[in-house]
């Protein structure tokens, strides 16, 4: 059935180009005869004209889309071809301003291995920022399109980042197997049940690191009002850490077996990026949802009627009482947070 698939898609796209170019020469032609009413030989040159432009224009999307030529990707070390591949790779790859050897011409394995440590750094910065960011979208804008599409965006622009760290030249194919790849690697793009306990455990943990009930107005009564932020923005963050983390193992794989390893490893970094991410981010979400509860809680309270002077509507008076002490409660807490360093 797969081959099939790809047949009938490699046909239609073959008919629909033959299609474009049968339209394109047919306008170039047809303009060029209208040019040749004047001189014909005008009309000659506009045709060659357009189409060496044309040619030009498709042979820069072809050298766009393929990558330069280099040795058979190696399945593991002791392959023939693993030394050639890896200095093809140290060829394609920028020299990171603080590795220790920058303009040494013999770029072997030593001197490979230590770019990639110091360009897994900035990948793993890289990520973590992103990570943060869509943390914050994940637990605010949950289950709304705004939210997916712009952690969606922000998890795509993380791996072109990362791809541009890796490579000085850019290329369409390898980009594209980049996205493919971390993508097939993310939980649930090709749903396995034995898997999700596996993701699932360091999202709760993350989410739970901390006590609510001291954190939170309300103790337990709102712990799972506000839990469903932690987690939202936990599931968020750990998607973006896989997504960073694996698209960096990527560019970074040396053979296949490498490639073998590269959802297990980054499973288990994306649990700790993850932890650290939830750390820093939990204290910040839960002042601000705080102060949000208490500020609600001033305006509701400030449609309590105040109190009569009369003897009549004693519950009434009771409550309005009862609601200023309460305001007024919330309020100094609410200065007092405020005048704190």
């Amino acid at each position: 059935m797969k081959r099939k698939l790809r047949f009938l898609w490699v046909t239609a796209f073959i008919f629909f180009l033959s299609l474009l170019l049968m339209f394109l020469f047919n306008q170039l032609y047809f303009f060029a005869s209208l040019v040749g009413n004047l001189h014909p030989v005008v009309g000659y040159v506009v045709f060659g004209a357009g189409t060496g432009i044309f040619c030009a224009f498709l042979f820069s999307i072809i050298a766009l889309w393929r990558s330069p030529s280099g040795p058979t990707f190696p399945d593991n070390e002791s392959s023939p071809s693993y030394d050639a591949y890896m200095q093809h790779l140290a060829r394609l790859q920028p020299t990171h301003p603080a590795h220790p050897e920058p303009l040494t011409a013999k770029r072997d394995q030593r001197w490979l291995l230590s770019n990639h440590k110091l360009l897994e750094t900035d990948a793993m910065n890289i990520t973590k920022e992103a990570a943060t960011k869509n943390f914050f979208i994940g637990a605010f804008a949950q289950n709304t399109s705004y939210g997916t599409t712009t952690s969606l965006m922000n998890n795509v622009k993380l791996v072109w980042r990362i791809y541009k760290l890796h490579r000085r030249g850019h290329y369409g194919r390898d980009i594209l197997d980049l996205y493919r790849f971390t993508y097939e690697s993310l939980p649930l793009s090709d749903f396995q049940k034995d898997e999700l306990p596996s993701h699932i455990k360091p999202i709760i943990q993350s989410s739970f690191s901390n006590t609510l009930a001291t954190l939170l107005p309300g103790g337990n009564l709102l712990t799972p009002f506000f839990m469903n932020f932690f987690l939202a923005g936990s599931t968020n963050t750990y998607l973006t850490c896989l997504t960073g983390i694996i698209s960096t193992h990527y560019c970074q794989s040396l053979s296949e077996e490498d490639k073998a390893e590269i959802v297990r490893q980054s499973q288990f970094e994306a649990s700790f990026m993850l932890k650290e991410v939830v750390k820093e981010c939990n204290p910040i979400l839960s002042k601000t949802i705080s102060n949000a509860v208490k500020k609600a809680g001033m305006e509701s309270l400030d449609n309590v009627q105040t109190p009569s002077s009369g003897s009549s509507g004693l519950a009434q008076d009771i409550v309005s009482h009862l609601a200023q002490s309460l305001k007024n409660i919330i309020r100094e807490n609410v200065e007092s947070e405020k005048g704190k360093p």
